[in-house]
């Protein structure tokens, strides 16, 4: 059965926003450096309320959530919500309280922010709060937001460690269980700015299944139905697609040796671009075309 819920994942630096500037114009269209408009505002657009959905911001994965879910909120209110709200849950024990449950249970949109994916999913997994995002997100209709570490960890399997400039090597890319939200695609974050690529082909050329997901910085997917995707925000999303894939010496080569890979599919997306997961197919839509 395919969720009601929709999925925003982002690849990170949303959170470094004008908001953050000292000489900050309340006029925001004169602050250069105000990236988070599209990808938020499209957040509450998409939203079953809209402007009056009850959000809310959730800290785990951040060393600095008193910083970092305020810089959230302040965007998302000006950007015209109305019900927004910071829940910091830092231990698993809070993450069982009746009280954060119950604001969850209110929520049409959860947005976690940046940090540590690991230490959100160690933190969230398992308890009630992730089992009652894990409902709402198939049977109601809810929107799961994700930066950076939220992204990362939106997927049942996650990256949680690899160093870019050795990605390639056996061994080197570190894979656990993540929130499970959706299944069959891992997602990398901060893809084009840290050069994660080969992070990506090692996590896909180990279970050829797995549609590997790089989103630019500022660039998102909207997931639908569970397999409608659409690229949101300025940057790009790298897609790759183990499927075709003809050889490799994975298995062979000792660990922290070099891996070769035989055929392996790559697309890119831009702003506007569909991705049909049920089929696998690309559909490039410009600007121009949508506008029309």
């Amino acid at each position: 059965m395919n969720p009601r819920g929709k999925l925003i994942v982002i690849g990170g630096a949303v959170d470094k926003g004008s908001f953050t500037e000292k000489n900050f114009d309340k006029q925001v269209e004169k602050n250069l450096n105000f990236f988070e408009t599209g990808i938020l505002k499209r957040l509450i657009l998409e939203s079953v309320l809209q402007e009056e959905s009850q959000i809310e911001i959730i800290t785990t994965a951040s060393k600095i959530p008193k910083e970092v879910g305020p810089e959230y909120a302040k965007a998302l209110q000006y950007l015209g919500a109305k019900n927004v709200n910071v829940l910091h849950i830092e231990t698993r024990e809070e993450a069982m309280e009746e009280k954060n449950i119950e604001r969850i249970r209110k929520a049409d949109v959860v947005m976690f922010t940046g940090g540590d994916q690991l230490r959100l999913t160690s933190i969230l997994g398992g308890t009630a709060i992730h089992d009652l995002i894990l409902y709402k997100y198939q049977e109601e209709n809810f929107i799961f937001a994700g930066t950076s570490a939220g992204a990362a960890a939106a997927s049942n399997s996650m990256i949680y460690q690899g160093s870019s400039s050795e990605a390639l090597l056996k061994g080197e890319v570190k894979i656990t269980s993540g929130l499970g939200l959706i299944d069959h695609v891992i997602i990398d974050t901060h893809f084009v700015h840290r050069g994660r690529i080969g992070r990506l082909f090692q996590a896909v050329v180990s279970n050829p299944r797995t549609l590997g997901i790089g989103l630019g910085e500022d660039t998102g997917l909207l997931i639908t139905n569970g397999d409608s995707m659409e690229a949101i925000g300025s940057g790009l999303i790298i897609l790759v697609d183990g499927r075709h894939i003809k050889d490799t010496n994975l298995t062979q080569v000792e660990m922290g040796s070099p891996i070769s890979i035989k055929n392996l599919v790559v697309h890119v997306m831009s702003k506007f671009d569909h991705y049909d997961f049920s089929k696998h197919e690309m559909t490039i839509h410009s600007e121009k075309h949508v506008s029309q």
